[in-house]
């Protein structure tokens, strides 16, 4: 992760918890009153987010001191504890919930990409997200992603071309969209386009296009695009993606499964911050 962004984002999330002071904390403890946590698991989950955790209190007070008690991408239990933290009372409360928002959401995220990747088990795809990512949250999430065993997408729009449906619709063609965005993309850059009829995919191979997107087809129509195609493109499943469905998906023969769920609806997993006596 870009430590700089890292650490404008997180001053920005202290700044909008903490406001003008923690009016609590600092009526009852003073600042040179010092003390001691655990971050502990409330349930079995991947850990990922650690460093972010620890940036959090760094960036509250120096002088917290951060003991990492288990690595990136670790399988917990109930119990096990996440991250020890030791120093000035008032600031190890002003950053607990910073700190634990984002821990808990990012190991949500790992958690359920885990999930995922352990479906697809044995099989020659790579699981990865999307950029439907919470605003603020995207380089952490995809961090998680990539902690729970999956992959990144593009992280924002110019990472690479990806001629949706919409583009699409307003240009007229996948042909027409194809042939504009050669005259000005450099050819560096490869061109996906998302398709969701098999007279799309033969037009996707017409035209050239480098990954072809399958959204929201069966896995049957899946499988007959993806011996359509015959290796002369990429091919990427999308759409309505679940863990009920992703291996027979995947059994298509398609090269990348991405998930939007792995971001947008992962559940946060429940992490707190316990005091020591």
């Amino acid at each position: 992760m870009d430590k700089n962004l890292l650490r404008s984002q997180i001053a920005a999330f202290l700044t909008e918890d903490i406001g003008r002071g923690d009016l609590t904390s600092e009526s009852i403890f003073g600042a040179n009153e010092m003390g001691s946590a655990r971050l502990v698991a409330r349930e079995e989950f991947v850990v990922a987010g650690i460093g972010v955790a620890k940036e959090v209190f760094a960036l509250q007070n120096s002088d917290i001191v951060c003991n990492e008690t288990v690595a990136e991408a670790t399988k917990v239990a109930a119990g096990d504890v996440v991250l020890e933290v030791s120093g000035p009372v008032v600031d190890l409360l002003k950053a607990e919930r910073v700190a634990l928002n984002l821990l808990q959401r990012m190991c949500g995220i790992a958690t359920l990409t885990s999930r995922f990747v352990e479906a697809v088990a044995g099989l020659p795809v790579r699981i990865t997200d999307t950029r439907k990512t919470t605003p603020g949250l995207r380089m952490m999430e995809k961090h998680a992603v990539q902690v729970g065993g999956g992959s990144n997408h593009r992280f924002n729009l110019t990472d690479g071309v990806l001629i949706k449906d919409n583009h699409i619709a307003a240009c007229g063609s996948i042909t027409e969209a194809v042939k504009r965005v050669r005259e000005k993309a450099p050819h560096t850059i490869k061109i996906e386009v998302e398709t969701d009829t098999l007279d799309q995919v033969e037009e996707c191979l017409v035209c050239g296009a480098d990954i072809i997107m399958l959204d929201n087809m069966s896995p049957k129509m899946m499988a007959e695009a993806v011996g359509k195609i015959d290796g002369r493109a990429l091919v990427e499943a999308s759409g309505g993606v679940n863990l009920e469905t992703v291996r027979a998906i995947a059994e298509s023969g398609v090269d990348i499964v991405s998930v939007g769920a792995l971001t947008h609806s992962a559940p946060s997993c429940d992490i707190g911050m316990d005091w020591l006596d």
